[in-house]
């Protein structure tokens, strides 16, 4: 029923990115469907690359299936995010940096953790992660990562932290 559905829309994913003119933001629109993701588009408009993907169909870049990476984490090429409104969290995300700085090969902020979430569906990164997101950041492009073979958990493999922001999607490696 339409009372279990409801659309997570982000209209300009990477606003702060989009206001300076800088070209790493996106248009996010997921469903979610009892509780969970079941669809989701991304469309970076710079590229003209749409994202999409549907619970058990896939994932796709325009018409292109995804596959994420096969890179362990000691070669891999990483993304994070840091939100400007959880500064009172620099010390939590500081220490992730730093153990992920130097277990992996690199890491790249875009700011447009949507984007980064599809780069990693795409295999273009091998991972993400970043605190403090809200639903309408993540919704879509968790079912593009899933679809995609990746694994999306909270920082201590579960899922319940994803509700409060905390969030890594990468390869299952």
């Amino acid at each position: 029923t339409p009372a279990d559905r409801r659309w997570v829309i982000d209209p300009i994913d990477g606003t702060l990115n989009f206001s300076h003119h800088l070209p790493a933001f996106c248009v996010s629109v997921g469903l979610e469907e009892n509780g969970r993701y079941v669809l989701g588009v991304v469309y970076d408009p710079v590229h003209d690359e749409w994202f999409y993907a549907a619970r058990g169909h896939g994932a796709f870049l325009n018409g292109r299936r995804l596959r994420v990476s096969k890179t362990p984490l000691k070669n891999a090429f990483m993304a994070t995010g840091f939100a400007y409104h959880i500064r009172h969290r620099f010390e939590p995300y500081n220490q992730s940096f730093r153990k992920m700085f130097h277990a992996c090969a690199g890491v790249r902020r875009m700011g447009s953790a949507a984007i980064d979430l599809c780069y990693t569906a795409a295999g273009r990164f091998d991972g993400f992660w970043e605190m403090g997101l809200h639903d309408w950041d993540i919704a879509a492009a968790i079912v593009v990562v899933e679809e995609a073979g990746g694994k999306v958990t909270d920082f201590r493999g579960g899922r319940s932290g994803i509700a409060h922001g905390d969030m890594l999607a990468a390869n299952p490696l």
